[in-house]
């Protein structure tokens, strides 16, 4: 056989080898890849994302989109030649699986915290609106969830408004725990609620749950891994915080987890809320999450946003501070990127892209 047909097919079987295994070697990788924008302003799947009823609200137009993140399951499998691919790619990334599933989560829990997620941002996203706009907002602290076996369960539910623990009026969910340690492990400690039940009521009817009934629960000691050195007494309780709107504001929008879409959420609300264009009819990307007092953190994935909202059309991207660095370092083409970090600072500079006042515009910058 000629040296040249020998060498040509020894090239080929080699790389017919290392084809087969870039298919067959799994790697622990998974990609994230740009995923779909949302209008906040406008309607998904037939439906308006931002419902608001019981309130005067004002025409909008152009844009305040969401943007996601798509990435690959907790069960996938990268293979090493998709791996590469990956890598390759300029508007993909590919990680480390546990970056995006640690501890071995699976795919069934990664979907029930990004939803718990979700709804907590549009919660904060209506309450940071509102304060925003000076609308009062009533807020109590609840029972989020009851530990099972705990002294708690089948004494108090989910949802019960505490208005009191051993007669001391508690106004943050950080009382409960401090109020309850004050006690000794099998002691008693009285809390003043109103059922879940009774709650929803008065927030239907738009107003804050009055009365209280009291239940007695005998504390128990913490495990040993919580209670820090000493023993320290416990019900079994978690304790958040819920909110009485004075008109309904609901958002809907399937398929989407996570809490980076709350900036976002927020600004709609505003703009439906007030006259005239908050965006000027501009088209405006953006991400971050947001608290009550309107604080925007940061959020993952932020240089996949960028290339989704500019395929989507964007001009202009809202971005948490402190993904600035980040975000700066690879600008997709035609996007402006704006610094927040806050609300009132993203409402502000909505008014300078819609009076047309860019270098006015806080900007990000790699350092």
């Amino acid at each position: 056989m000629p040296r040249r047909t020998a060498t040509m097919l020894a090239s080929t079987l080699i790389l017919i080898a290392l084809f087969c295994a870039g298919l067959l070697i799994k790697v622990p990788y998974s990609e994230m890849s740009p995923g779909p924008t949302v209008n906040t302003l406008g309607e998904a799947r037939g439906e308006p994302v931002l419902r608001i009823a019981g309130r005067k609200t004002y025409p909008t137009s152009g844009h305040l989109n969401m943007t996601t993140v798509r990435v690959t399951g907790a069960d996938y499998r990268m293979n090493l030649g998709q791996a590469v691919w990956g890598w390759l790619a300029h508007d993909s990334v590919v990680v480390p699986h546990d970056t995006l599933y640690p501890d071995g989560k699976t795919e069934e829990q990664s979907t029930q915290e990004n939803a718990e997620e979700f709804s907590q941002s549009q919660e904060s996203a209506k309450v940071a609106a509102l304060k925003e706009l000076n609308i009062p907002v009533a807020t109590q602290v609840v029972v989020s969830t009851v530990v099972k076996d705990s002294p708690a369960e089948g004494k108090l539910h989910a949802g019960d408004v505490i208005k009191a623990v051993d007669g001391t009026v508690v106004e943050e969910p950080g009382d409960v725990a401090e109020l309850v340690t004050k006690r000794q492990p099998g002691e008693d400690v009285t809390f003043t609620i109103v059922p879940a039940k009774e709650a929803a009521a008065a927030e239907k009817a738009g107003r804050a749950p009055e009365g209280g009934r009291k239940v007695t629960i005998t504390t128990e000691k913490a495990p040993a891994a919580e209670k820090g050195g000493k023993d320290r007494a416990i019900v079994g309780i978690r304790a958040g915080t819920d909110h009485t709107f004075p008109f309904e504001i609901d958002i809907k929008l399937a398929d989407v987890g996570g809490p980076s879409a709350g900036l976002m959420f927020s600004l709609g609300i505003i703009d439906k809320l007030t006259p005239g264009d908050l965006t000027g009819g501009k088209f405006v990307a953006g991400t971050g999450t947001i608290d009550d007092a309107g604080k925007v953190g940061p959020i993952g994935g932020i240089t996949m946003k960028l290339v989704g909202a500019r395929d989507a059309g964007a001009r202009y991207f809202l971005t948490p501070d402190e993904n600035c660095a980040a975000a700066a370092a690879d600008i997709p083409d035609g996007l402006t990127l704006v610094r927040v970090k806050s609300l009132d600072d993203a409402r502000k500079s909505l008014e300078h892209i819609s009076a047309g006042k860019t270098d006015a515009l806080p900007s990000c910058s790699k350092s």
